[in-house]
């Protein structure tokens, strides 16, 4: 059954060009990951009637995969009844013949809706104000779903309809996450593949706690390889399946599986995790971790009570975007020219300026784009896939560079920054946390992006000022800034 839709599917996106799918944000799903998904649904047994919903269903990849199993597992007397949403035009024929298709081979009684509106708009249409009154015929036993994957502004429809969930410019995948759950029936489950980004940081806020306050987690899958997910559509996204339960009843742990595409289910690799591991704090960050070492980092760091706002401290971005000064920067000083940090001058554990590269200078003719001449700890804010680290530090201390009272920082660098300035002894005990591999693993299962996020350091536990004071003055006895010295000290403090 699913390789006919799956060919059928093929044939379109070879005669449809790329830029017109990416209007709707459509990337399809491949046979094996919709089998997979498929198979992550726990069946209701002795049912005489099923409802399935998949709210993005392009050429019904999903929504086939998932009949596709019903019709092996339950009896012929069971009633199926499929409700698609798909409102791009060029594909909906497709969609319908699949759908035909489908049903034609299934030895069970199935029933088709295809409703062309839009998804989550066409909800509130119906309902007028009292969304969260939808009727029985909008609860679901089963929804399976590849969301579309595409901003949109603040002031759009679906952003208006979901207003409760949004922050800034919302994505509309994580909105079809959420009127998914809330089309979910009591105890009812839905599987869906997204991009990874709503699992922490403060724009998806909001969603994680409408998720975590209707549903509970109930299975995570991790793919290792970002270019293998969408193989055909060469998207570069950190993507997961999730499944999701819609019941208080929260589990005690949750299998985390992962493997290198989406084509190589055969030798997926699973371990339990326990819930309160993966599901944290009040803003309800997901943390994906996938074996022993990264739950020892998890249980350990979280023992620390404090952030670094609770510390007087913050992480900030670098203010400079490079691309937009270009008339301000220059490559030789010159007067009324101040240094400009970026991440090449992150070095061996230091900040070492100058290196020799363009645009090292910058005009200080506009007060946003200059900070005090005084300590702080950089953080490269992007790294590589392939990079053995994702936290990457260096230490500047005011007395680098005496002759300014000024200098910069290129936004592709954070820097951790304190009201009243921050001694040296400090910026070395904040060296040690984030130079440290507890942190780093910790940053990695929290965020599988290469990016650094200021919001989402903000908020990692972090130990007492005393004990950072004593971390630095113990490393700049030594002045080793290993990473394993970093261990060495940290670890001394947080297992005693």
């Amino acid at each position: 059954m699913l390789e006919i839709i799956c060919k059928n599917t093929e044939a379109f996106i070879q005669r449809m060009p790329k830029t017109l799918r990416k209007q709707y944000g459509q990337f399809f799903t491949s046979m094996e990951t919709a089998r997979f998904m498929a198979s992550l649904f726990s069946i209701p047994e002795k049912r005489e009637e099923l409802s399935i919903l998949d709210a993005g269903a392009g050429s019904g990849i999903l929504c086939v995969a998932l009949l596709e199993r019903l019709s092996c597992e339950l009896s012929a007397s069971t009633s199926v009844k499929i409700t698609c949403y798909e409102n791009d035009p060029s594909i909906l024929p497709l969609l319908k013949k699949n759908l035909e298709t489908a049903k034609a081979e299934s030895p069970i009684k199935v029933a088709l809706e295809i409703k062309t509106g839009n998804y989550i708009v066409s909800q509130r249409d119906d309902l007028g104000d009292d969304l969260f009154a939808t009727p029985d015929n909008r609860k679901y036993d089963l929804i399976i779903g590849n969301p579309p994957y595409k901003k949109i502004g603040k002031s759009a429809p679906e952003a208006a309809v979901l207003k409760e969930v949004c922050h800034g410019a919302p994505n509309l995948y994580f909105l079809f996450a959420t009127m998914g759950i809330h089309n979910l029936k009591d105890g009812a489950e839905m599987v869906y593949i997204t991009p990874r980004s709503w699992t922490s940081g403060a724009y998806f806020e909001q969603f994680r706690k409408y998720l975590f306050t209707h549903a509970v987690l109930s299975r995570i899958h991790l793919f290792e390889s970002r270019n293998k997910v969408f193989d055909k559509e060469s998207v570069l996204q950190e993507t997961m399946i999730f499944k999701l339960k819609k019941t208080s009843d929260t589990p005690r742990t949750i299998p985390i599986s992962t493997t290198e595409s989406n084509r190589d289910f055969a030798n997926i690799r699973t371990i339990d995790i326990p819930y309160d591991v993966i599901v944290s704090g009040p803003t309800y960050y997901v943390h994906l971790v996938t074996d022993e070492t990264e739950i020892r980092a998890l249980r350990s760091i979280n023992k620390f009570s404090h952030t670094l706002a609770d510390l007087g401290l913050k992480m900030k971005t670098g203010l400079v975007v490079d691309f937009r000064s270009r008339d301000l920067l220059r490559k030789e000083p010159e007067k009324d020219a101040i240094p400009l940090i970026y991440s090449q001058h992150i070095r061996e554990g230091r900040v070492r300026f100058p290196q020799g590269k363009d645009n090292e200078y910058i005009i200080k003719v506009r007060k946003g784009l200059m900070q005090e001449n005084k300590n702080y700890l950089f953080v490269k804010r992007f790294t590589s896939k392939e990079e053995r680290r994702r936290l990457q530090c260096g230490i500047y201390l005011k007395r680098y560079l005496p002759g300014f009272p000024y200098i910069s920082s290129q936004n592709k660098v954070n820097f951790i920054d304190g009201k009243s300035g921050i001694s040296e002894c400090v910026i070395y005990g904040l060296y040690v946390i984030f130079n440290s591999t507890l942190y780093d693993t910790y940053y990695r299962a929290l965020n599988g992006s290469t990016q650094v996020n200021s919001t989402e350091i903000n908020s990692l536990p972090m130990p007492s000022m005393q004990a950072i004071e004593s971390m630095g003055k113990e490393l700049l006895h030594t002045k080793d800034l290993s990473e394993v010295h970093c261990n060495q000290i940290l670890e001394s403090h947080v297992y005693g």
